[in-house]
């Protein structure tokens, strides 16, 4: 449920997370051991932890082969969109079409893609060599046309200049969605007859619809986040903290080989989807929720389990089955051509069946993100879709969401239940195993 690694900007989540896991202390080792920054925790490691395997060698690095392919279906949606190029910045877009990261802050750095003609890059000129230096590992040719500005001049200039070159003076230029807007609008001013349109028709377009490859890293990332989880449940004791919990969770993705962190809440704080910054320790007979999840060549899992050390109570185990029904609820309405929302509706119809409803009252958001390179990303499972782009899509073969209804009862605790799904030709599938029972989260071996 929560978001990736890597996000340029920190969200309200990730200050709810800078406050829980630090427990006030600001920006603590700990916390950024869970994103793969600082070392693992010294002192004797817990067996299951040092019993974890590398599974870095299963990855399949991605080809310029493949990026040059997903480039040629953006030059496809651009000609049926009606759209003449687009511009991106920074965000997972250039990595996903180019393998090239953008950091320019104040500072334009630009790839953009025409949709006939070649690419072109537009940076500051003491930053050119940097940007020869990343165009070795991506698609485009070492003569790529790269066009540069002092500081005393106008980047933006330099956008029209480029696209008038390619006999875009005028027509529909797409800005993608991470753009920041006086970069959009400035280049609206240095070339007023160009239409300023959103690019996610083509982005999205591209991304949501995942090929073989990709699923094959969305799984193997999954498959390493569940052997991560086990293995720190298996460590718990009664009065470990967050931070204890951080440290495990780190030491288990450094043995598994991939990127990887996790929130954990615990007690009456699971009532809240994405938790709170009190301190929080560990309590025999208390529910604890662990969320997020490991990147694998750039694809990013998101997974949950609700569990508890020690006996749960027996309303805690009818909670957790109603969740888990309406969890497969979610799974069989999962099929092409069904509206996203039907997906949504189903898990929330199985909920409020058990008397856990209606509307948001107890499932207090979707039921599902889009996920790939961003840990959520279009589409959505909900009506509307967000109100984004389109308004109301349908389930197509290649699309990956999360799958994660809840159950949170407020002053109480909370059950979530995330894995995550693969549309399939002919329905739905889960990438990860499901969670049995609060007692067994990862089953009985």
């Amino acid at each position: 449920m929560s978001i990736e690694k890597g996000s340029a900007m920190l969200s309200r989540r990730s200050l709810l997370r800078l406050g829980s896991l630090g427990a006030g202390l600001a920006f603590s080792p700990t916390l950024f051991a869970q994103r793969g920054g600082a070392a693992a925790p010294t002192g004797p490691m817990p067996p299951s932890i040092a019993a974890l395997q590398s599974m870095k060698g299963r990855a399949r690095p991605f080809t310029n082969q493949e990026r040059l392919a997903r480039i040629e279906k953006a030059k496809r949606l651009m000609a049926a969109e009606k759209i003449d190029a687009i511009l991106m910045t920074g965000g997972s877009s250039p990595q996903y079409f180019a393998n090239m990261s953008f950091g320019g802050g104040e500072r334009l750095w630009a790839l953009l893609i025409p949709a006939r003609g070649e690419p072109f890059i537009v940076c500051p000129a003491f930053e050119e060599d940097r940007v020869r230096e990343v165009l070795t590992d991506s698609p485009f040719s070492p003569n790529i046309e790269i066009r540069t500005f002092q500081e005393d001049e106008s980047p933006f200039e330099r956008v029209a200049a480029g696209l008038k070159n390619r006999s875009i003076a005028s027509g529909r230029l797409g800005i993608e969605e991470t753009v920041k807007f006086v970069f959009a609008d400035s280049i609206a001013q240095a070339a007023p007859a160009l239409k300023i349109v959103s690019a996610i028709p083509i982005t999205a377009g591209c991304r949501m619809i995942k090929d073989a490859h990709e699923v094959e890293c969305l799984r193997l990332a999954g498959e390493a986040t569940l052997k991560v989880y086990k293995a720190v449940y298996e460590s718990l004791r009664e009065g470990m903290t967050q931070r204890d919990v951080a440290g495990l969770v780190q030491a288990g993705y450094s043995r598994v080989g991939f990127d990887g962190f996790a929130s954990l809440n615990i007690g009456e704080y699971t009532a809240s989807p994405h938790g709170s910054r009190a301190p929080q320790t560990i309590r025999e007979g208390t529910i604890l929720m662990l969320d997020d999840g490991c990147k694998v060549e750039g694809y990013t899992s998101d997974i949950t389990r609700t569990f508890v050390l020690g006996k749960p109570t027996d309303k805690m185990k009818q909670v957790f089955n109603i969740v888990r029904r309406a969890q497969q609820a979610a799974l069989a309405a999962a099929k092409p051509g069904v509206p996203n929302e039907a997906v949504d509706a189903a898990a929330r119809r199985a909920l409020t069946d058990a008397g856990y409803g209606p509307g948001f009252k107890y499932l207090t958001h979707r039921v599902g993100h889009g996920m790939g390179m961003d840990m959520h990303e279009w589409p959505y499972l909900v009506k509307n879709n967000m109100f984004g782009w389109p308004s109301n899509p349908t389930l197509q073969p290649g699309m990956v969401f999360s799958d994660e209804p809840g159950i949170y009862i407020k002053g109480e605790f909370g059950i979530r239940l995330e894995d995550d799904m693969h549309i399939t030709e002919t329905g739905a599938e889960l990438l990860t195993p499901t969670s049995p029972s609060l007692e067994q989260p990862f089953g009985s071996e």
